[in-house]
């Protein structure tokens, strides 16, 4: 019989990519993905890649921090048994609680190997089937005409729904999906998020006007921790509400789904910390009848296609909205998802998460090596 899979050695790369424009929430304005790779090398010759896209508004993370956390852990889990998966994510969930994107990016490297060895692709080894879907397309918080001629954009492209960024003023809120209804007619749903950025009332004053506008949901329309808030705005209005940033993990989704706050979860890999808790998340949702979306923050193809395995795999999880690596000025993988024009996203079928890197892009990068 033979001894068990052991971690050698373990890269952390830091990796700089420009946005084509900057891109504002109502919480923040970024101009870059200011990202980490992470690529766990084992004894058996086979390594698995994972991405770190931190998000600073939304789950208190920069580059520099992960990239300190990333040191820990890599000494947390050299000579340890990658496939033990169960075990390598209580270890690091334990170790860095509140830092759940750079261990988001040890949990794909971790499925990305336990793939490679079973010579599976990663929706197979969640025992999920390969179908295509597609993403939406998101506008950021702009002036409405522009906004609006994004929309006219990615109507043309042929996108299936237009993810819109919110969060402001009520007047000018109303005002941007008014715009955008108009330019792009009737039939496109629209997807609103408002990052946080309304109160109570503000929430409720926006719903209600935009109801008659075919708004499919709204994301996170109060802050994060205001639960109660974000019942009541549930209440007061027949658009369906998404929990993004009040959702991190499963015992999170236990308590949105038991106070009635939403109607959908929006899984992201960066939040839950991976794939490991983001299939819980799923499998509460389940339970109580609640729909998931999987989204993104905006990495490359490859934290999206480690996304899109579990969109693949789970009937449930209804939306994707992947679409963070269009909004990077180079693509740095190779494999992985592949994009239509319109956003449609087909998964390769290669063992693990099906994406690697290119070698000339990581020789331009910052790494650290920890053995």
């Amino acid at each position: 019989m033979k001894g068990k899979m052991k971690i050698v050695s373990i890269d952390i790369y830091k990796a700089d990519i420009p946005f084509h424009e900057p891109f504002r929430i109502a919480i923040m304005e970024i101009v870059s993905a200011k990202s980490l790779f992470v690529r766990i090398n084992t004894d058996a010759g086979i390594y698995g890649f994972g991405e770190a896209n931190p998000t600073w508004g939304i789950t208190g993370e920069t580059q520099e921090i992960d990239l300190a956390g990333a040191v820990d852990l890599a000494k947390l889990l050299i000579g340890k048994d990658p496939l033990a998966i169960e075990e390598r994510m209580r270890e690091i969930n334990r170790f860095l609680v509140h830092n759940s994107t750079i261990r988001s990016a040890f949990d794909m490297a971790l499925y990305d190997i336990l793939g490679k060895t079973a010579g599976l692709p990663l929706y197979a080894v969640f025992g999920g089937e390969k179908r295509t879907f597609f993403s939406d397309n998101t506008i950021g918080i702009a002036d409405p005409d522009y906004m609006a001629e994004k929309a006219r954009s990615y109507k043309e492209r042929g996108f299936k729904a237009i993810k819109v960024k919110l969060g402001t003023t009520a007047r000018e809120d109303i005002k941007r999906i008014e715009k955008i209804r108009k330019t792009i007619g009737e039939g496109l749903p629209i997807r609103i998020d408002a990052n946080q950025g309304w109160d109570y009332h503000t929430a409720v004053t926006v719903l209600r006007a935009l109801e008659p506008m075919g708004i499919e949901y709204c994301e996170q329309p109060v802050a994060h921790w205001d639960y109660e808030n974000m019942r009541r705005v549930r209440e007061k209005t027949t658009i369906a509400i998404m929990a993004d940033e009040s959702l991190f993990d499963h015992h999170d989704a236990i308590k949105l789904a038991s106070m009635g706050c939403c109607d959908y979860f929006n899984i992201k890999l960066a939040k839950s910390g991976g794939l490991h808790t983001a299939l819980k998340i799923n499998a509460i949702a389940e339970g109580v009848g609640i729909r998931c979306m999987v989204g993104c923050m905006t990495e490359t193809r490859l934290g999206l296609t480690a996304g899109a395995h579990l969109v693949s795999a789970r009937p449930n999880i209804r939306y994707a909205d992947l679409d963070g690596c269009f909004m990077l000025k180079e693509d740095p993988i190779m494999g992985g998802a592949s994009y239509s024009e319109g956003g449609e996203i087909t998964l390769p079928d290669d063992p693990g998460i099906g994406a690697d890197i290119d070698p000339t892009f990581l020789k331009r990068c910052e790494v650290i090596t920890i053995k």
